[in-house]
């Protein structure tokens, strides 16, 4: 068997690799099977010891060595892309924020079918291919952007485009050189778990990260999707927004983590009047050949009996398994029963001078845990006495809309604090969804024209405290005010702290207005 031949390629001497110059460079040692290069931006006149070793450069990995490197550390980041940002900007969590916007525009597009400016889509199934063709193509440009940031402005160590291989908790090899440190830091993130049934191989089943990779075909008029969480979701609403049947398989119930039954009520509805199948209590028991190695269909077990769905196309989204087995077998770092590695509040393993951070150690698969944990195992290394645990956080999920919310649902505020007030938009009244409110930026169309479909938003006040304890909202333009408000929120946010702020109206919660209606009651009531 032939070995291959890795050529070192020294950027750290050379003149700035500029953003644009960098793109066809990444593409080649993606695409060209020849193009062995090793990225070494290695400062070989430093002669301290490296305070650590990060095994992967993707979320985790970098702004974890950004951090170290700005505190006074040296890091190095061994990573086999040949770029940093890892898998999220490259065939993970930023496709299907693309893919989401084309969904929530095909199904403004499709409402409005005829009327105004809008096209006729009675019948018009639009490409997912060349959707997914344009993210393909679009990819490379934050790769780039990350290599020329992390060497010219953040002065990151890194070697890219070679996988690193664990010799013991301090040293690392990677393309023939050794290089020890301090400390080791884990980063090598989680893949799709796989599909347990027969034909899981076949042509024609994705996972979100194979249908960006492997997509060659356009997909049928039939697409089934297999889970019922974010990724199955986010997906399977972009395939149903082109136009074909979408039937979502789910072994239990569809987006049972969004807590509260109103909310969830509202998604799930708005989902079935686009043309949304869900077939909770089901599952998947095989997939079908069509004799050429391509799907054909599925067969599907469900509470009436067993159905066979003809399809060419079935993506699942089924959860993640953690890269942990080299660190397993080689370190014998201990992990939970699920695969992921445990760590303390300082992202610290069973062994010592090893740390975990990102997908390694379990939910929520996040970019800001994976941020914040490599945030937190570096200043624990340089020093800092630091406690990181992601038990509480604000949280989204797109369908054809985008859903954002923190705290409990309703039902256990009850459970809780016993009194609650309620303050949501629309209002209950004998209109119920059929009110021109919630009317806010990029729902106002709807709000005007299809009222039911303007989204919906509900505040949860613990009466007695009058502290908000939950906050959610189905729309458009609120996740990012979300995540500054659950900070306030964690600092024991009150209604009559809401009816001090200066809302930006038309803003997309009216938490603030809303707020202001009854916080000058000394006895709350709902609104």
């Amino acid at each position: 068997m032939a070995t291959t031949t890795l050529t070192p390629w020294d950027i750290r001497s050379r003149d700035p690799i500029s953003i644009h110059d960098w793109g066809p460079e990444i593409d080649s040692m993606l695409e060209d099977p020849e193009d062995n290069r090793v990225v070494f931006n290695v400062d070989e006149t430093d002669t301290r010891p490296y305070d650590a070793i990060f095994l992967g450069g993707g979320a985790a990995g970098r702004f974890g060595s950004a951090y170290m490197r700005a505190m006074g550390g040296r890091q190095l980041i061994i990573d086999q892309w040949p770029f940093l940002g890892g898998s999220c900007p490259h065939n993970a969590c930023v496709p299907h924020h693309l893919f989401s916007e084309v969904a929530a525009e095909l199904m403004l597009t499709r409402t409005f079918s005829g009327q105004f400016w809008f096209p006729d889509m009675d019948g018009r199934v639009t490409s997912i291919k060349e959707i997914v063709d344009l993210f393909r193509a679009g990819r490379i440009a934050p790769h780039a952007i990350m290599n020329f940031q992390s060497k010219e402005q953040l002065d990151l160590e890194y070697i890219l485009n070679a996988p690193g291989r664990i010799i013991d908790s301090r040293t690392v090899e990677v393309a023939g050189r050794t290089f020890t440190a301090r400390n080791l830091i884990l980063a090598t993130g989680a893949h799709p778990r796989p599909l347990p049934c027969p034909g899981n191989d076949l042509k024609g089943v994705f996972t979100y990260e194979s249908l960006v990779e492997d997509l060659d075909y356009e997909p049928g008029d039939t697409v089934v999707v297999i889970g019922g969480s974010k990724t199955a979701v986010e997906y399977g609403c972009f395939f149903q927004a082109t136009g074909r049947r979408t039937i979502f398989v789910v072994r239990s119930e569809l987006l049972k983590l969004l807590e509260d039954g109103e909310t969830r009520d509202y998604v799930i509805t708005m989902m079935k009047e686009q043309g949304t199948e869900i077939w909770e209590g089901s599952v998947v028991t095989e997939v079908h050949d069509d004799g050429s190695g391509r799907v054909k269909g599925v067969t599907v077990s469900t509470p009436d009996g067993i159905e066979y769905v003809e399809t060419d196309f079935v993506f699942h989204g089924l959860g993640e398994v953690p890269n942990s087995k080299m660190a397993a077998d080689v370190l014998g770092v201990k992990l939970n029963d699920d695969g992921t590695i445990k760590v303390n509040p300082q992202m610290q393993t069973s062994v010592p001078n090893v740390y975990a951070i990102g997908d390694l150690i379990g939910p929520p698969m996040e970019m800001f845990k994976a941020r914040k944990s490599g945030m937190y195992a570096s200043r624990h290394i340089m020093g800092e006495d630091v406690h990181y645990e992601f038990k509480e956080f604000p949280d989204f999920l797109h369908t054809h809309y985008e859903v954002s919310w923190f705290g409990v649902g309703e039902e256990e505020a009850r459970e809780r604090y016993g009194d609650v007030t309620i303050i949501k938009m629309p209002p209950d009244s004998e209109d119920g969804w059929e009110v021109a409110l919630p009317a806010t930026d990029r729902m106002m169309l709807y709000a005007f024209a299809k009222p039911r479909m303007s989204g919906f938003q509900k505040l949860i006040i613990a009466s007695a405290s009058r502290k908000v304890v939950g906050a959610h909202h189905v729309g458009a333009g609120a996740r990012d005010a979300f995540q500054y408000l659950f900070q306030l929120y964690r600092r024991g946010l009150t209604i009559d702290q809401l009816a001090e702020m200066d809302e930006l109206f038309l803003n997309p919660t009216h938490f603030i207005q809303l707020s202001r209606l009854r916080a000058g009651s000394k006895d709350l009531q709902d609104l």
